[in-house]
Order: C-alpha cells, then sequence, then structure tokens
C-alpha cells in the first residue's frame, strides 16, 4: 500500500546518498515544468512550495524561471546539499527549511503551488493532502512529479531490472507507480489531470553506477554493493556507446486545484 512507506523511514534512508542524488539524478524536462507553470499561471510574485524538496533538483528548476521558491526537506545532508547550489544573478536562489509534507510549519494560504517532485509516496498522503490545502491560496495548485523508466528501451530494461534485485526494491517502485492515484480521491483537491512528458539522461560508467546508488533502496552492505556494482558495470559494458549509456524516462505530472 501507498500508505505503508510513510512508516519505511523515509528521511532517514536518504542518509549517506546527498552526493550521489545530487550528481547523478535526472532533472525534469523543460515541458513537464512549462506545463505546470502555464497551467497554474504562475508569475514571478506568486510562491511556490517544492516538498520534499531533496537536493533541489526540481526546486532550481522553478527557481530559474523566475518565481519565487520555498523547499521543505527534512533530511539535513539533502538540505544542506541543495544550499549549497545557488543561481545566478539576477535569479533569486531557493530557500529552504526543515519540516514535513505533513507539517510544513509555513503559515495558512502562503502558496499558489504545492510541488511534491519524487517524494509524494514517502508521505501519508491523507495528511499531506490536507497540509497542502492549508497552505495553498484560495486558487492554488498542487502539482505531483515522477520520473519512471521506459523500459520498452532495452538499456533501462536492463538497468531497471539490475535496480529490482536490490533490497526492498518492489516495496518502494509498486506504491510510487501508484501514488499519484490519492489525488483522484481527495476531498482537498478537484480537476485533476495528467500529462506525460520523454525525456532521456546520458551517463557515463561512474554515472551510472552514482544513479543507481542514489535510489534509497539500494544495497549498502560491502558484499551485497560489490555484487551490485558488479551487475551494473555488465549494464554499462553490453550497451555503452563512445563510454555512454542513455536511459529513458517519463515524467509524469498529476496537478489539481485545491478545494475551495
Amino acid at each position: 500500500m501507498v500508505e505503508d512507506l510513510h512508516r519505511a523511514n523515509p528521511v532517514g534512508r536518504f542518509s549517506g546518498l546527498a552526493g550521489d542524488y545530487a550528481a547523478h539524478r535526472p532533472v525534469y524536462p523543460d515541458e513537464a515544468i512549462d506545463f505546470i507553470v502555464a497551467r497554474a499561471g504562475l508569475g514571478p510574485s506568486l510562491l511556490v512550495v517544492d516538498i520534499g524538496a531533496g537536493t533541489g533538483i526540481s526546486t532550481r528548476l522553478f527557481a530559474r524561471r523566475g518565481l519565487r521558491v520555498v523547499g521543505i526537506e527534512p533530511n539535513d545532508e539533502m538540505r544542506t546539499q541543495a544550499e549549497a547550489e545557488s543561481l545566478p544573478p539576477p535569479l533569486a536562489s531557493p530557500t529552504y527549511r526543515p519540516g514535513r509534507a505533513e507539517a510544513t510549519g509555513l503559515p495558512d494560504a502562503c502558496a499558489h503551488l504545492v510541488l511534491a517532485a519524487q517524494a509524494f509516496h514517502w508521505f501519508e498522503p491523507s495528511a499531506a493532502l490536507g497540509e497542502f490545502r492549508r497552505i495553498l491560496k484560495p486558487d492554488g495548485w498542487v502539482a505531483l512529479l515522477w520520473y519512471e523508466r521506459d523500459e520498452s528501451e532495452l538499456c533501462t530494461a536492463a538497468f531497471g531490472a539490475t535496480l529490482r534485485t536490490a533490497p526492498d526494491a518492489a516495496r518502494v517502485e509498486g506504491p510510487r507507480m501508484r501514488a499519484g492515484e490519492a489525488l483522484a480521491d481527495s476531498p482537498h483537491v478537484e480537476t485533476v489531470e495528467r500529462a506525460v512528458f520523454p525525456h532521456r539522461q546520458q551517463l557515463h560508467r561512474a554515472g551510472l553506477l552514482g544513479r543507481a546508488f542514489s535510489v534509497s533502496y539500494a544495497p549498502r552492505e560491502p558484499d551485497a554493493v560489490e555484487v551490485f556494482a558488479t551487475a551494473l558495470d555488465a549494464v554499462f559494458n553490453r550497451f555503452q556507446q563512445d563510454g555512454f549509456v542513455t536511459l529513458h524516462y517519463h515524467t509524469t505530472v498529476h496537478l489539481a486545484r485545491r478545494r475551495a
């Protein structure tokens, strides 16, 4: 069940992963971000709150469009990593603060958009959506983003098969793919819509390993780490061209209005 993952140490299990996460996770395609900005009518005076901001990958994408952005991230290492990367002037860098999806610590009706990118499956959905509604303005929006591997492509399929050998993979990946369904039955939002955008990520050998070890369920015991890395090397050797492999993704956007 989706509801189980918020009990699976969602904060602590990312400790030690901030470096790999920042360096090797894919960004979100411009088309997906621009779709949200346009659909929600976002402009420079409006506040975006990114919940579960991690190392700030999605947070910075919205800030680069001239928006005011606050990232909420409970893991100290991830938040410190996010704070270390600023945007060039005249862009205003995001600000970050500790907090949880279910208790952000933000004032009522402060945000025009509440965003959760690759994160909502770690939240208790009913409590989180209630908190989103509290901090949203009456005409505000909720956007949930995930990228999922497009395993119709052979290299991506082999990479995915290797990831699924890791402990806890099924527990995380299955609920993550269904987590957007929480919007459909929620009393806190309405007018739910969904859009999908393809994108790709090119990685060298170290990048492919870093991408794999950035997931919360990657093995950490030395013997298991060695086996996992050997299997990833085999994927790289099989599919690399000129020292790189390409992973294929679909980014799904779930967008909904705050219910009055």
